[in-house]
C-alpha cells in the first residue's frame, strides 16, 4: 500500500516503526536494511506534500544540529562540530521532536570526510605500515576477547535472546552486524540501537578523555578561513577522489565504501605528490555536522525507554571494550614501544569514520587508526557468522 508517497512493504513491523527481517533472502534483507537506514524510498506515486514535509523535517534536524554544534564550540568542547549536533538531535529524537534523518546527505558527508582523511597520508607514513602488522595482529584477540566479555551483557543485564546479544555484542559495523543478526534470526531492531548507543557512547567518551584527562586538543576545527581558495586543478583532483573513490570501493562491495574509496584515493594522491590540497574548513565543519545530525537520528521513532535502556547498555559494553583497548595499548607500548594514545584510538569500539576524525583531530596518524578499524570490521563481518555455527547459538 501507498502511505505518504512511500510504497510500505506488507512485513512485520516493530513498535517503533523498523520492519523484521524474518526472510533469509539476500536481495530481501538489503532492502529491508536499507528502507529502515532511510537510504531507499519506493516513490512510484510519490505525494508531493509528503516530500515537503520530510524535507522540512529533514532541514529542522540540520538546524537542531548545527546549533548543538556551535554551542559546543562557543564553550570549547571537543569535536564541537560532530558532538554538539549528535547531542542535540538524539535529545530531540527523546522528546519526540519532528525531524528525520538527512540520509540523503550522508554518502556526500562521508566522502568529503574521507577526502579530507586521505590528504594527510605521506610516503613517510605509508612506509611505516609493515610495522603495524603485530598490533593488527592483536586486534583479533582483543574482538575475540571483547566478544566474549559483551556478549554476556546483553545476554544477563539486557535479557536478549542468545541469537540477538551475540549479534549485539560483536564489535563490528552497525549496517552490517544488523544485516547479518536480522538473516540469523536475531531482532535487529535492538541489535541496531546497541550498535549506534555504542558508537555514541565511545566517541563521546574518546573525545572528553583525550581533552579533559590526556590535554590534547581535540577541536575537530581544520583551521584557516572557512572556505580558501584551491586552484580549479586541486579542486577536480579532490573531486574526483571523492566521487570515483566512492563509486569503485562500493562497487568492489569493500566496507565503509563512500569513507574507505575517497580515503584510499587522496591518499594515494597525496602521499605520490600529485595534489597537497584538503577540503575548504567550512565544507569539512558542515561535513561533521551532517555526520553527528544522522547519528542523532538514528533514535528517531524509538521510545525514550528503549533508547534509555540501550544506552545505559551500551555504557555497560563500551566501558568493557574500552578498558579492554586500554590494556592493549599497555601491552604493545611496554613490548614494541608503540604509543598508547594511538592504538587506543585503534582499537576503540567506535565507529571507522568517528575514530579517524577524532584521530585528525589529534594530529595523530590517521592511516594507522583507520587501517585497524577496516581490519576490525572485516575480522568481525567474516569471523561472526562461522563462530555462529560453529557453536550453534541460539
Amino acid at each position: 500500500m501507498v502511505l505518504r508517497g512511500i510504497v510500505m512493504l506488507r512485513m512485520p513491523c516493530h513498535l517503533d516503526g523498523t520492519r523484521a527481517l524474518q526472510s533469509t533472502d539476500p536481495r530481501e534483507i538489503v532492502i529491508g536494511l536499507k528502507q529502515r537506514m532511510g537510504r531507499v524510498r519506493l516513490t512510484g506515486t510519490a505525494d508531493p506534500a509528503g516530500r515537503r514535509q520530510a524535507l522540512g523535517r529533514a532541514a529542522l534536524a540540520l538546524g537542531i544540529g548545527l546549533a548543538g554544534g556551535m554551542v559546543f564550540h562557543a564553550l570549547n568542547l571537543p569535536l564541537p562540530w560532530m558532538l554538539g549536533a549528535l547531542c542535540t538531535t538524539l535529545s530531540a529524537a527523546i522528546l519526540g521532536l519532528p525531524i528525520r534523518t538527512p540520509e540523503k546527505l550522508r554518502p556526500p558527508v562521508i566522502a568529503v570526510i574521507g577526502v579530507l582523511l586521505g590528504s594527510g597520508f605521506t610516503p613517510l607514513l605509508l612506509a611505516r605500515i609493515p610495522g603495524w602488522l603485530p598490533s593488527l595482529a592483536l586486534l583479533g584477540v582483543y574482538c575475540g576477547v571483547g566478544a566474549a566479555l559483551v556478549v554476556p551483557i546483553y545476554r544477563r543485564f539486557g535479557g536478549f535472546d542468545p541469537v540477538t546479544a551475540y549479534f549485539a555484542g560483536m564489535p563490528g559495523g552497525l549496517a552490517e552486524m544488523m544485516m547479518i543478526g536480522g538473516a540469523m534470526g536475531g531482532d535487529d531492531r535492538k541489535i541496531i540501537l546497541a550498535h549506534a548507543a555504542r558508537i555514541v557512547i565511545t566517541v563521546t567518551a574518546i573525545a572528553f578523555w583525550f581533552r579533559l584527562v590526556m590535554g590534547y586538543q581535540v577541536s575537530g576545527n581544520p583551521g584557516g578561513p572557512l572556505f580558501a581558495t584551491m586552484t580549479a586543478r586541486d579542486a577536480l583532483i579532490l573531486a574526483a577522489c571523492g566521487v570515483v573513490g566512492a563509486i569503485v570501493a562500493t562497487r568492489l562491495r569493500l566496507p565503509a565504501a563512500t569513507l574507505l574509496g575517497p580515503m584510499m584515493l587522496s591518499g594515494l594522491a597525496h602521499a605520490s605528490g600529485v595534489t597537497a590540497s584538503a577540503p575548504p574548513p567550512g565544507l569539512v565543519i558542515a561535513s561533521q555536522v551532517a555526520l553527528g545530525t544522522v547519528m542523532g537520528c538514528r533514535f528517531v521513532g524509538v521510545s525514550p525507554r528503549l533508547i534509555g535502556r540501550a544506552l545505559i547498555l551500551s555504557m555497560l559494553a563500551a566501558g568493557v571494550m574500552l578498558a579492554l583497548a586500554l590494556a592493549f595499548a599497555f601491552l604493545l607500548h611496554a613490548t614494541l614501544g608503540f604509543d598508547r594514545s594511538l592504538v587506543l584510538l585503534a582499537f576503540a569500539p567506535g565507529g571507522l569514520t568517528e575514530m579517524s576524525l577524532v584521530a585528525l583531530a589529534m594530529k595523530s596518524e590517521v592511516a594507522f587508526v583507520a587501517l585497524h578499524h577496516v581490519v576490525r570490521i572485516v575480522l568481525v563481518i567474516v569471523m561472526a557468522p562461522v563462530a555462529f555455527r560453529i557453536f550453534r547459538i541460539g
